[in-house]
């Protein structure tokens, strides 16, 4: 080979060792971590519209995204390297920004978006005020509600992974809450009422804790709430609770079913309520009933946290998903409103 040839390459060989590497995207100035990419908005309370980008120019990524006290927003989204995909979601932020009544704890102001994953990555990032999405409001108990300690997940804080940009959840369940103390309690009801617009929806799932009340009482409650909600122009949706984990052999029993210490059938008294007052049911009870007895007593204890607590109410992640595409499933059946929003 000439000198000639030899030199230049060289000069190639050289320059392709020396080219520039791209280098990974920063991290929005509001962000920092790697393992969890953290991010923190000073916005107030209300309902935002959050873009982003996902993936990464320079590696391959799985990232998940999740906001305020764990509420889940969009499940595990996988990237080749090079492949960034922009998607937008809308969110609510509450304060405190888990339970209503800041059991554990009252969060930090403003809102706090966590991407996780088994290989986070992000670019672009922008949170702006939503334009008039249609909110679905949760008025529960602690089955439904943001937990803010694994692994206890109430079904609540996986419903937003199945909405759109332009619906939005607002959850007020609240852990122990009956269908009275909902209504009595200045942070649950009266504080979520004046907030109500007029379509949107209030989901309302009661009963875990309404263990001495009489039928009447019970259903004068929920009574009192559905006319709450419509008087603000909202559109009120009832609930029967989802079935606890106690089995007589192969079926749950009577206190799985929420009958309670009197003898009431509860679910019974809310589907009845439903057709009086012309308001929609969506039966969880028979949904998960259907669900857990099909899973059987072993297999079915993955849904709750017998394993991990002894409870047998109470979900774990998997159990809060679970329930949450029962929601969604009656959600299409009843062919309300969010169904329009649903992924």
């Amino acid at each position: 080979m000439s000198i000639k040839r030899l030199v230049l390459v060289t000069a190639v060989l050289n320059a392709a060792v020396l080219a520039p590497v791209p280098a990974a995207a920063a991290l929005p100035p509001q962000c920092s971590g790697t393992a969890a990419i953290k991010c923190s908005f000073n916005v107030t309370p209300g309902n935002y519209d959050v873009t982003m980008e996902l993936g990464s120019t320079t590696k391959a990524a799985n990232t998940s995204m999740s906001v305020e006290a764990r509420r889940q927003i969009l499940n595990p989204v996988s990237t080749t390297s090079g492949q960034v995909i922009r998607t937008t979601v809308s969110v609510n932020v509450r304060s405190p920004e888990g339970q209503p009544t800041g059991q554990g704890g009252n969060g930090t102001p403003g809102l706090q978006i966590t991407f996780s994953g088994t290989a986070p990555a992000i670019g672009a990032l922008t949170v702006t005020p939503a334009s008039s999405p249609l909110v679905a409001y949760l008025a529960g108990d602690s089955t439904v509600c943001d937990q803010p300690t694994a692994p206890y997940t109430g079904w609540g804080q996986y419903l937003p992974t199945r909405l759109r940009k332009g619906a939005v959840v607002a959850n007020y369940g609240d852990s122990g809450e009956s269908s009275g103390s909902f209504l009595s309690n200045r942070a649950l009801f009266p504080t979520m009422k004046p907030l109500i617009k007029s379509k949107d929806l209030v989901f309302i799932q009661l009963g875990h804790n309404d263990k001495d009340p009489t039928a009447t009482a019970f259903r004068d409650n929920l009574t009192r709430l559905v006319n709450g909600v419509r008087e603000r122009g909202g559109a009120p949706v009832l609930m029967t609770p989802p079935v606890r984990r106690l089995f007589n052999g192969s079926k749950l029993t009577g206190t799985a079913l929420h009958v309670n210490n009197k003898g009431v059938d509860l679910p019974a008294v809310i589907r009845a309520l439903g057709r009086s007052a012309g308001v929609p049911v969506i039966d969880l009870t028979a949904k998960s009933k259907t669900l857990v007895e099909s899973m059987g007593p072993s297999a079915s204890q993955a849904l709750f946290l017998t394993r991990e607590a002894g409870d047998n109410t109470h979900f774990s992640a998997r159990g809060g998903s679970e329930m949450a595409g029962l929601v969604v499933q009656g959600v299409r059946e009843l062919n309300l409103p969010l169904a329009a929003y649903l992924r």
